[in-house]
């Protein structure tokens, strides 16, 4: 599924001439917005001249974020650069796992080591204590030095409530967003609208059959 999300959202960032351009691998469809998919390929050349951009995915579940994200790495490694992709929660899993076992420096330099990070579905799950102080300290030492992907469910403005602690959600947004693409996406999730043209099907029975109705015979 990886390799295919990846060769799908490249085949998006390539298409998207017109405002509403229907860009169609296999049995997916994706709605591309011109405005988007130019900011997004200027922000892949930014990143692949290693200027340190940040882009940032917001939007609900469902509707591709972690597969532009898939999509923006493929095409850093294709050009030759070093790429990681974490979860924010396994993100924060791991720097809390470092600090207990003493190797805090050296997580933080395996953080900063990557041309490109991706973090993906940030806010999905909540950080445990320490969890917003890593993320930060890992987008502080990569600030205006490597790219960065982000990709989110949270809005902007609930951030300080997302992640409980105002100060250090400020923080790291005033980072992230000082060389930004801010990229939000809406609409109705893939998945469901998958399930809904589904159609029924009956579990472990055969279904009844059509009842036909009667003729009416002429005298």
């Amino acid at each position: 599924m990886r390799a295919h999300q990846c060769w799908y959202a490249n085949a998006v960032l390539q298409c998207g001439t017109d405002a509403d351009t229907d860009c169609v691998a296999g049995e997916e469809r994706f709605v591309g917005r011109q405005k988007e998919l130019g900011l997004l390929r200027r922000w892949l050349a930014d990143a692949r001249a290693g200027s340190g951009r940040v882009v940032l995915i917001s939007g609900p579940a469902g509707i591709g974020k972690t597969m532009l994200s898939i999509g923006l790495a493929r095409a850093a490694v294709d050009g030759g650069h070093l790429v990681y992709f974490t979860t924010a929660a396994e993100l924060a899993a791991r720097c809390h796992k470092a600090a207990i076992e003493g190797r805090w420096a050296t997580c933080m330099r395996f953080f900063a080591g990557p041309r490109l990070l991706v973090i993906d579905e940030l806010g999905y799950l909540p950080l445990p204590g320490d969890g917003a102080s890593a993320l930060f300290q890992v987008i502080n030492q990569r600030y205006l030095k490597s790219s960065t992907i982000l990709s989110t469910n949270v809005g902007i403005a609930d951030w300080a409530t997302a992640f409980g602690d105002a100060t250090v959600a400020a923080a790291m947004l005033d980072r992230l967003l000082h060389r930004a693409t801010v990229v939000g996406i809406d609409g109705p999730s893939y998945r469901l609208r998958a399930t809904s043209s589904t159609p029924p099907t009956t579990c472990g029975r055969n279904p009844s059959p059509p009842q036909q109705r009667p003729r009416c015979s002429t005298p």
